[in-house]
Protein backbone atom coordinates (compact mmCIF):
# COMPACT_ATOMS: atom_id res chain seq x y z
CA UNK A 1 0.00 0.00 0.00
CA UNK A 2 1.32 3.43 -0.95
CA UNK A 3 1.57 6.02 1.77
CA UNK A 4 1.59 9.77 1.75
CA UNK A 5 5.01 11.30 2.25
CA UNK A 6 4.40 13.72 5.13
CA UNK A 7 7.77 15.39 4.59
CA UNK A 8 6.69 16.19 1.01
CA UNK A 9 3.38 17.55 2.31
CA UNK A 10 5.11 19.87 4.78
CA UNK A 11 7.69 20.97 2.21
CA UNK A 12 4.93 21.62 -0.34
CA UNK A 13 2.98 23.69 2.20
CA UNK A 14 6.05 25.77 3.04
CA UNK A 15 6.82 26.24 -0.67
CA UNK A 16 3.27 27.48 -1.27
CA UNK A 17 3.63 29.85 1.67
CA UNK A 18 6.88 31.26 0.25
CA UNK A 19 5.38 31.61 -3.24
CA UNK A 20 2.39 33.44 -1.79
CA UNK A 21 4.71 35.74 0.15
CA UNK A 22 6.82 36.49 -2.92
CA UNK A 23 3.86 37.14 -5.22
CA UNK A 24 2.06 39.32 -2.67
CA UNK A 25 5.28 41.03 -1.56
CA UNK A 26 8.53 41.60 -3.42
CA UNK A 27 7.49 40.41 -6.90
CA UNK A 28 3.94 41.69 -7.41
CA UNK A 29 3.08 43.29 -4.08
CA UNK A 30 2.46 46.76 -5.50
CA UNK A 31 0.06 45.34 -8.09
CA UNK A 32 -1.70 43.25 -5.44
CA UNK A 33 -2.07 46.27 -3.12
CA UNK A 34 -3.54 48.30 -5.98
CA UNK A 35 -5.99 45.52 -6.91
CA UNK A 36 -6.94 44.89 -3.27
CA UNK A 37 -7.18 48.60 -2.52
CA UNK A 38 -4.66 48.23 0.30
CA UNK A 39 -2.98 51.41 1.49
CA UNK A 40 -0.13 50.82 3.94
CA UNK A 41 0.08 53.31 6.76
CA UNK A 42 3.66 52.55 7.71
CA UNK A 43 2.57 51.39 11.14
CA UNK A 44 2.20 47.73 10.14
CA UNK A 45 4.20 45.34 12.30
CA UNK A 46 5.37 41.86 11.40
CA UNK A 47 4.30 40.46 14.77
CA UNK A 48 0.72 41.56 14.10
CA UNK A 49 0.63 39.32 11.01
CA UNK A 50 1.79 36.15 12.78
CA UNK A 51 -1.72 34.77 13.52
CA UNK A 52 -2.78 35.20 9.88
CA UNK A 53 0.48 33.66 8.70
CA UNK A 54 -0.07 30.61 10.92
CA UNK A 55 -3.63 30.19 9.62
CA UNK A 56 -2.30 30.54 6.08
CA UNK A 57 0.32 27.86 6.72
CA UNK A 58 -2.34 25.57 8.20
CA UNK A 59 -4.51 26.08 5.10
CA UNK A 60 -1.49 25.28 2.93
CA UNK A 61 -0.92 22.07 4.91
CA UNK A 62 -4.53 21.03 4.36
CA UNK A 63 -4.26 21.77 0.64
CA UNK A 64 -0.95 19.92 0.32
CA UNK A 65 -2.32 16.88 2.14
CA UNK A 66 -5.47 16.83 -0.01
CA UNK A 67 -3.31 17.16 -3.13
CA UNK A 68 -1.09 14.30 -1.93
CA UNK A 69 -4.17 12.12 -1.45
CA UNK A 70 -5.49 13.02 -4.89
CA UNK A 71 -2.07 12.47 -6.47
CA UNK A 72 -1.86 9.05 -4.81
CA UNK A 73 -5.18 8.00 -6.33
CA UNK A 74 -4.42 9.48 -9.75
CA UNK A 75 -0.89 8.09 -9.98
CA UNK A 76 -2.09 4.56 -9.21
CA UNK A 77 -5.06 4.72 -11.59
CA UNK A 78 -4.99 2.81 -14.85
CA UNK A 79 -6.30 6.00 -16.49
CA UNK A 80 -3.13 7.94 -15.66
CA UNK A 81 0.40 7.50 -16.92
CA UNK A 82 1.61 6.52 -13.45
CA UNK A 83 3.56 8.46 -10.84
CA UNK A 84 5.77 11.32 -11.90
CA UNK A 85 6.12 15.06 -12.06
CA UNK A 86 3.68 15.46 -14.96
CA UNK A 87 1.02 13.53 -13.03
CA UNK A 88 1.67 15.83 -10.07
CA UNK A 89 1.25 18.92 -12.24
CA UNK A 90 -1.91 17.60 -13.89
CA UNK A 91 -3.39 16.57 -10.53
CA UNK A 92 -2.63 20.01 -9.09
CA UNK A 93 -4.11 21.77 -12.12
CA UNK A 94 -7.42 19.87 -11.95
CA UNK A 95 -7.76 20.44 -8.21
CA UNK A 96 -7.00 24.12 -8.75
CA UNK A 97 -9.53 24.49 -11.55
CA UNK A 98 -12.27 22.37 -10.02
CA UNK A 99 -12.07 23.58 -6.46
CA UNK A 100 -10.04 26.76 -6.01
CA UNK A 101 -11.14 28.60 -9.15
CA UNK A 102 -14.71 27.36 -9.07
CA UNK A 103 -15.33 28.05 -5.38
CA UNK A 104 -13.53 31.40 -5.29
CA UNK A 105 -15.43 32.59 -8.38
CA UNK A 106 -18.52 32.85 -6.17
CA UNK A 107 -16.91 35.91 -4.59
CA UNK A 108 -16.90 37.60 -8.01
CA UNK A 109 -20.31 36.32 -9.05
CA UNK A 110 -22.24 37.01 -5.84
CA UNK A 111 -20.17 39.31 -3.67
CA UNK A 112 -18.99 41.62 -6.45
CA UNK A 113 -15.30 41.16 -5.70
CA UNK A 114 -13.13 42.78 -8.36
CA UNK A 115 -12.44 40.40 -11.23
CA UNK A 116 -8.84 41.64 -11.51
CA UNK A 117 -8.13 40.83 -7.85
CA UNK A 118 -9.78 37.42 -8.23
CA UNK A 119 -7.67 36.72 -11.35
CA UNK A 120 -4.52 37.73 -9.47
CA UNK A 121 -5.39 35.41 -6.58
CA UNK A 122 -6.18 32.58 -9.02
CA UNK A 123 -2.79 33.05 -10.68
CA UNK A 124 -1.10 33.08 -7.28
CA UNK A 125 -2.88 29.92 -6.17
CA UNK A 126 -2.06 28.21 -9.49
CA UNK A 127 1.65 28.93 -9.02
CA UNK A 128 1.51 27.62 -5.46
CA UNK A 129 -0.45 24.45 -6.19
CA UNK A 130 1.66 23.56 -9.23
CA UNK A 131 4.75 23.85 -7.02
CA UNK A 132 3.01 21.64 -4.46
CA UNK A 133 2.23 19.08 -7.15
CA UNK A 134 5.83 19.01 -8.33
CA UNK A 135 7.18 18.60 -4.80
CA UNK A 136 4.69 15.90 -3.84
CA UNK A 137 5.33 13.97 -7.05
CA UNK A 138 9.11 14.32 -6.74
CA UNK A 139 9.61 13.06 -3.20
Amino acid sequence: MLQINLFAVVLAAVAAFVIGFLLHGPFLGKLWMKLADVHPTGNEKFKDMIPQMLWNLLANLATAYALAMFYLFVSTSSLASGPGIMTGIISAFWLWLGFIVASSSMEVIWMKRKFSLWAFECFSSLAAIIAMGIIIASL
